[in-house]
């Protein structure tokens, strides 16, 4: 057995590990929400026009952290895997090789961002003034790309790392002096100049470079996961490969989920706006089921990941048995409090009496399906950590593109907004059980503790893309 500084996750319990760092990351999993609170709050304060200009931002903003956060996976787990196995002179070698194209990405998206971003914006609909705020927003935004990009692969290390209580500090710490620079920056106090709805990106670079520097400085100077040296470019295009490899089905599987709901919000919306009030009021509502579970999670793949790389298989199993026993009691729990109090939680939401019904209605039905949701997630976790990304990223389209699309505009065909909410709870259990039998079959199919684990498929894409264009050498 491992028994590095970073391979914290191949000894002790599985349980008390898991909860351990769950319970360290919860308040760096509230504090990430932390972002777009504070700036959504000040920029409320300078009037309705700045407020939507930034709302139009979003989609753009969720895009590209998508892309960001698809390359800090790909950084993680293959440097999780190596460090489970002791090899921490090659991880440092992969995560300083994987930081150099996670920064020339970011480059990247910050000139086409600032070059044609702002055609994005339009296309979803910003006009007039309001497009000229929310350019302001952007250009500013841009800038601040490599800082984004690194501090979100930084954390996914510390995780990774064992060092989940720094993450989850930096995690605070970021979004503490965005809270202080906001209105400073904003508003223009202390004698800072008034910036307005500019004021809130660059609030927002600068506390994500505070964070990057801290991350990076704890990695090099107390992890020794980064160096500073020549590494060959055979080495680096390897390491590099390896990192899309797990970024690409990353990224499709997180666009899939916001494009998918949008297609449902869309099938909401024709019976009416009080259906489309009702059914959101019920998913802020489901968010708060989802914390901890999430930050569960958070320590799932680097477990996973590093026992795989350590070849400690039946650690993995027992992972398997857990997280889906605590997956499923917790939130199953978690719907029986919501099926039980729907009546009295509705009000807190709205006082419209069809709204308030629209609402029950949906937690009456959408919470029976929780658990599964987040089994499924959970197996998308395994078969990432052991070395095949894309079966995750096919789980995350089987969920929206087979199940809860078509099922949604099958009850739309028969207009039963109750049928809706079936859809999206059938979908999420059927869904759930196609992950979880391939998943069973994949913790049954790995070896004994020691043996050589079956090949990988982190380089499907190449496969399946880039061979059918270029001719063999």
């Amino acid at each position: 057995m491992n028994t590095s500084d970073q391979a914290v996750y191949t000894r002790g319990s599985i349980r008390g590990t898991m909860f351990r760092t769950a319970i360290s990351m919860l308040p760096g999993t509230l504090a990430m929400s932390g972002y777009n609170f504070a700036d959504t709050f000040f920029v409320s304060k300078l009037g309705s026009e700045p407020l939507a200009a930034m709302g139009f931002t979003m989609p753009v903003v969720f895009f590209i952290s998508c892309i960001f956060r698809g390359f800090a996976s790909g950084i993680m787990t293959p440097a999780a895997q190596m460090l489970g196995g002791g090899r921490k002179s090659l991880a440092a070698k992969f995560i300083s090789s994987g930081l150099c194209l996670v920064l020339i990405v970011s480059v990247v998206v910050a000139i086409l961002g600032i070059c044609w971003g702002n055609y994005l914006v339009a296309l979803l609909g910003s006009r007039g003034n309001t497009l000229a705020l929310s350019e302001q927003y952007m250009d500013m935004w841009y800038f601040g790309c490599a800082t984004a990009s690194l501090s979100m692969a930084g954390n996914d290390l510390l995780i990774a790392s064992g060092s989940s209580k720094t993450a989850s500090f930096m995690m605070i710490l970021g979004m503490a002096v965005n809270v202080i620079l906001d209105p400073i920056l904003i508003f223009g106090w202390g004698g800072a100049p008034e910036m307005g709805i500019s004021g809130a990106a660059l609030a927002t670079v600068l506390s994500q470079l505070l964070a990057t520097v801290a991350v990076l400085g704890v990695l090099y100077f107390k992890h020794h996961l980064i160096v500073f040296e020549r590494i060959p470019w055979r080495r680096m295009k390897a390491a590099w490969q390896k990192v899309i490899g797990y970024a690409i089905p990353s990224i499709l599987g997180m666009i899939a989920i916001p494009v998918g709901f949008s297609i449902t919000t869309r099938i909401t919306a024709s019976f009416g706006v009080d259906a489309v009030a009702g059914a959101t009021a019920s998913g802020r509502m489901d968010i708060v089921a989802f914390v901890f579970p999430m930050a569960l999670g958070m320590s799932l793949m680097p477990m996973v990941a590093q026992n795989y790389g350590a070849r400690l298989y039946s650690r993995i199993r027992e992972c398997f048995r857990f997280s889906v026993g605590f997956a499923f009691s917790f939130l199953l729990a978690m719907a029986v409090i919501y099926v039980s109090f729907a009546y009295q939680i509705a009000p807190w939401f709205s006082d419209d009496a069809n709204v308030k019904r629209i609402m029950v209605m949906s937690m009456h039905i959408i919470p029976w399906g929780f658990c599964m949701l987040e089994i499924h997630r959970y197996c998308g976790f395994f078969y990432t950590g052991c070395a095949r990304p894309s079966v995750a990223a096919y789980f995350n389209l089987m969920r929206i593109f087979i199940f809860m699309v078509p099922l949604s505009l099958l009850a739309a065909y028969f207009g039963s907004l109750r049928g809706l909410f079936f859809a999206r709870m059938l979908s999420d259990v059927i869904s759930a059980a196609v992950a979880l039998f391939f998943t069973f079959r994949l913790i049954r199919s790995l070896p004994q503790d020691g043996e050589i684990p079956p090949p990988a498929d982190t380089q499907w894409w190449r496969k399946k893309f880039i061979a059918q264009w270029l001719p063999p050498r």
